[in-house]
């Protein structure tokens, strides 16, 4: 039995030619470090939910703040109950 040669094809358009001869290898990376980047990756449900990056931010930044006030909350109120339960 004769074995087929795979054929590749070729679905590049002829307008795209990539001439990595000329490529920099981590071009980008000094650029990176010196603004401090971070990437985080959404799980797919989560992405959803979320119209772009600022938007993520806005919802992380009011989790903060209502994680700061209900710790606020709840340290006054044990302070209290201790000043209570002690006099």
């Amino acid at each position: 039995m004769k074995s087929k040669k795979k054929q590749t094809v070729d679905d590049m358009r002829p307008e795209y030619d990539f001439d990595y001869s000329k490529a920099v290898r981590g071009k980008y990376y000094r650029r990176l470090i010196d603004e401090g980047s971070n990437v985080v990756v959404l799980e797919p449900d989560i992405a959803k939910a979320f119209r772009d990056s600022v938007s993520v931010n806005e919802a992380l930044r009011s989790l903060l703040d209502l994680t700061r006030s209900t710790k606020r909350l709840t340290s006054r109120s044990t302070a209290r109950a201790k000043k209570l339960h002690a006099g």
